[in-house]
C-alpha cells in the first residue's frame, strides 16, 4: 500500500485514497476466499458420484488452500499495479488544480516568511486591543469615582449654601463672619453643656448625702 499521505485528495474525496484501495482489496480477497469454498463444494458433490474415488475431503482442502494461495500470490501482484495507476491516474488531484475553498490563495499569494510576519501583526494587534480595553475599563472605574467624588462636592456646595442661609437669616452676609459667629455660639453651647454637667453631678452627689 502506498504511505503518502495524498491530504489534498483526502479534502476534495471526503476520504483518504489508500482507505478506498484498502476496502477495494479486502472485498476482492473475501470474494477470492468465498469462490474457492465453492469451488470445493463443487469438486465434493461430484466425489459422492464415485464411491470408490481414492481422494479424501482432506487431500481436497489441502488442495484448496494450496491453489488459494496461489492464487493470492498472483492476485497481490496484479492488485499492486492496479494500485498504482489508480493513485496516479485516477485518486490523484493535479498539482494545477485547486479546490473552490483554496481559490482565495491563488488570488492572494503569501510566502512562509509574508504569513509569519501576518502572523507577528496579527499579535500585536491583539496586545493593542487588550491594552485598549484594560485602559478603557480603566478609565471606566475612573469616571464612576468622579461622580461619586463629585456628587460629595454637590453635598458640601449644598451644605454651604444652607449654612449662608441661616448667617443671612441672622443678619450677617460675610462668610468669614458667619464662620466667626457659628464658632462664637457652637462655644457657648459647649459652656453651657458644661455648666449644665457640673451642675447635675452636685445634685447627684446631694441626693447621695441625703
Amino acid at each position: 500500500m502506498s504511505v503518502n499521505p495524498m491530504a489534498y485528495e483526502a479534502q476534495f474525496f471526503g476520504f483518504t485514497p489508500q482507505t478506498c484501495m484498502l476496502r477495494v482489496y479486502i472485498a476482492f480477497q473475501d470474494y477470492l476466499f468465498e469462490m474457492m469454498l465453492v469451488v470445493e463444494g463443487v469438486i465434493l458433490k461430484k466425489l459422492e458420484g464415485f464411491p470408490h474415488a481414492k481422494i479424501s475431503p482432506l487431500q481436497i482442502r489441502k488442495s484448496t488452500e494450496k491453489f488459494l494461495l496461489f492464487m493470492k500470490e498472483h492476485f497481490d501482484q496484479l492488485f499492486s499495479k492496479m494500485e498504482e495507476v489508480l493513485l496516479q491516474l485516477v485518486l490523484n488531484v493535479p498539482k494545477h488544480v485547486l479546490l473552490p475553498e483554496d481559490k482565495v490563495h491563488e488570488q492572494y499569494p503569501y510566502t512562509k516568511e509574508q504569513f509569519q510576519a501576518l502572523q507577528e501583526e496579527i499579535n500585536q494587534l491583539q496586545q493593542q486591543y487588550r491594552a485598549e480595553a484594560s485602559a478603557g475599563q480603566a478609565l471606566l472605574a475612573e469616571i464612576e469615582e468622579q461622580k461619586c467624588v463629585q456628587a460629595e462636592l454637590e453635598k458640601i456646595l449644598q451644605w454651604f449654601d444652607g449654612l449662608e442661609s441661616i448667617c443671612r437669616a441672622h443678619g450677617t452676609s460675610n462668610f468669614k463672619e458667619s464662620f466667626t459667629f457659628l464658632t462664637q455660639n457652637s462655644k457657648k453651647l459647649q459652656d453651657v453643656l458644661k455648666d449644665i454637667e457640673k451642675k447635675s453631678k452636685k445634685l447627684q452627689i446631694s441626693d447621695q448625702l441625703a
